[in-house]
């Protein structure tokens, strides 16, 4: 069911959910939080479908906030406020509100979306697109406990990435995080069948993908080791080396849907790991609304990793780049070596033994 108001008011619409809801049969409420999107009418669709999606798993109240900038200077002065209320079939298992702002009341959508949210129900906002840098200060970010990014949607995301950091906020996160859990879980169960050390790692993925940064940065803030970015064609991560005392381990995904985890004296297996859709990240987000201790620490470890780790680069590649390939075959090559070179210790000492007899004769 739905219903179109135009010019319209919070009460108004807060009426018109209650009418709606009758007019279907069911009068109670149902639902475990709130969910506002702020976005443009371009994303709309898409956001709502995703949330639409999501909330099978978790029934929501979803605000849809669509800034109407005008470019006339003269509707710029005139506020109003359009609303479509969707309620049963058409709202998924909740309910939902798509909000039009014109005007002056653009400036001011806190105080439109204040009077509908759900009494004693936790509040989420999410911003598929054109994030404000500190979601925490925003006025709608300042009403939720839980404040959603995508920082790959963003024109600059690893430039976003040190930005969050340094305005990060217990609450936050970022799709782009979202996005690396099943790979965190598989990097994860791969090192708890060793007993060995990492000695490096290497993220292999897109250029500019916020998550193959964060990959990275999670990496060097728990193993504590160097971890390396390199570059490839997609799509988004491709592949995580980690160099160990017991041999390689290796997850690559080329196709952007089944993996192959490789472990050193283990059969090669297949893994499913599959590039998610928005609706799966959504919901993966709303079962947990405490803080993301994890996210904030590898977004706040990589960022000075990542500073202190440019000048010496830059150092390097002025000394010349014949000192970083040296160093690569090492940490790879060496158990070849010293197996290589064990037969060569032992014909060695057997050499001597064959020519005791000369020697022998010889002193006769």
């Amino acid at each position: 069911m739905k219903i179109d108001l135009t010019d319209t008011t919070a009460s108004k619409i807060n009426k018109a959910l209650v009418q709606g809801r009758r007019a279907i049969g069911t009068p109670a409420v149902g639902m475990v939080l709130t969910l506002v999107i702020v976005t443009d009418e371009e994303n709309a669709y898409d956001a709502l479908k995703a949330a639409s999606d999501a909330s099978h798993e978790h029934p929501s109240r979803t605000l849809v906030v669509i800034k109407r900038v005008s470019r006339s200077p003269r509707d710029r002065t005139t506020s109003r406020l359009d609303a479509e209320v969707r309620v049963g079939a058409d709202a998924g298992t909740g309910e939902t509100i798509v909000l039009r702002l014109y005007g002056e009341v653009v400036d001011h959508a806190q105080s439109v979306v204040l009077p509908l949210l759900l009494p004693d129900a936790p509040v989420v906002v999410w911003w598929p697109v054109n994030a404000p840098l500190d979601p925490a200060n925003d006025p709608l970010g300042a009403l939720a406990q839980r404040r959603v990014t995508d920082t790959y949607a963003s024109e600059q995301p690893v430039q976003d990435l040190g930005a969050r950091a340094g305005t990060y906020t217990p609450g936050d996160t970022d799709l782009s995080w979202t996005r690396i859990t099943p790979w965190r879980s598989m990097l994860a169960a791969a090192l708890d069948q060793v007993v060995c050390e990492v000695k490096g790692v290497e993220v292999e993925g897109e250029e500019f993908n916020p998550s193959c940064e964060l990959l990275a940065m999670w990496l060097a803030d728990r193993l504590d080791v160097p971890v390396r970015r390199s570059l490839s064609s997609g799509p988004g991560l491709t592949a995580v080396r980690m160099a160990t005392d017991c041999g390689p381990i290796v997850l690559d995904r080329a196709d952007g849907s089944l993996a192959t985890l490789s472990i050193q004296g283990q059969p090669d297996r297949a893994v499913a790991l599959k590039r998610r859709e928005t609706a799966e990240l959504i919901a993966e987000e709303l079962r947990r609304l405490d803080p993301d201790d994890t996210y904030a620490s590898a977004l706040r470890f990589g960022v000075e990793r990542l500073n202190a780790a440019s000048e010496p680069a830059d150092e390097k590649s002025a000394e010349g780049p014949s000192e970083e390939p040296s160093e690569e075959p090492v940490a790879v090559e060496a158990p070849v070596e010293t197996a290589a070179k064990a037969p060569a210790k032992k014909a060695a000492k057997k050499a001597p033994t064959k020519q005791t007899p000369a020697k022998k004769a010889a002193a006769k």
